[in-house]
């Protein structure tokens, strides 16, 4: 299996490009699209909660299979839905498994195993480590669309599809991110007299490490044996993480729900 993702500037777009993924043999279980633009009405509309859960926790939110297919507006993909609010997000509406499994919505669309069944059953996973580049897709009012091919062939026959409907490709995505962020991060490095241009490649590692869904809020100290292993660690990298961690929890603050 090969992963093929898009980013797209509106959900029409988006939409568009789902049957051209299905028309290339591209099941609809492979296939994931994940929207912004629901409104916090009609998430509590299509989304049962517990007496238990506070609003705006930004966890899947009760079982929610097939109750925002009215909300999706005749979205094509209808395999399962689900009505979340992201943490730092938002309102997001999660159409088919991929999507749903991809933030970690499981217990909300099929059973809390979903997401570890579809990794084990797609062989390579699904990109959790460029969640972050999704999240910030959808706060900047984008949708994005992750798919799986079965081969190389089909995987660039799919890209094409993807690009011929207006995507961005995850590469692209990733280096307008940084573009946005990188001279606050340079004029902050810079202060004790350090050189961003000699440090940048392992600080923005450092940065990136701290924004993977298991890092996330855990100081340096606590998975620095994990990231070793993948790491060359240094102090640029350090530092790439704390300010990784800050910007994390900016972003959940400004965007809170």
């Amino acid at each position: 299996m090969e992963i093929v993702t898009g980013v797209f500037r509106s959900r029409s777009e988006a939409e568009q490009s789902l049957s051209l993924l299905r028309s290339l043999g591209i099941p609809e279980e492979r296939i994931g699209l994940l929207t912004p633009g629901m409104t916090n009405r009609q998430v509590e509309r299509s989304v049962h909660t517990t007496d238990s859960e506070e609003p705006g926790m930004g966890k899947a939110m009760g079982g929610a299979v097939g109750a925002a297919l009215g909300v999706a507006g005749g979205a094509s993909l209808g395999a399962a839905a689900a009505s979340l609010l992201i943490p730092g997000v938002g309102p997001v509406l999660a159409i088919g498994l991929v999507g749903a499994a991809l933030l970690g919505t499981g217990g909300a669309v099929t059973g809390a195993a979903l997401g570890e069944s579809i990794e084990e059953g797609l062989g390579e996973g699904l990109p959790h480590e460029d969640l972050y580049l999704f999240e910030d897709a959808l706060r900047r009012g984008h949708s994005a669309v992750i798919a799986f091919a079965e081969d190389g062939y089909q995987a660039d026959r799919a890209r094409e599809a993807l690009v011929r409907s207006g995507s961005e490709d995850l590469d692209t995505v990733r280096e307008n991110w940084w573009a946005r962020l990188r001279e606050d991060e340079r004029k902050k490095y810079e202060t004790d007299g350090r050189s961003f241009e000699r440090d940048e490649p392992n600080y923005r590692r450092g940065f990136q490490a701290a924004l993977h869904p298991k890092m996330r809020g855990k100081r340096f100290a606590e998975v620095e044996p994990e990231l070793k292993a993948e790491n060359d660690i240094d102090a640029a990298f350090r530092h790439g993480y704390e300010r990784g961690l800050s910007y994390q929890r900016t972003v959940v603050e400004i965007h809170k729900v």
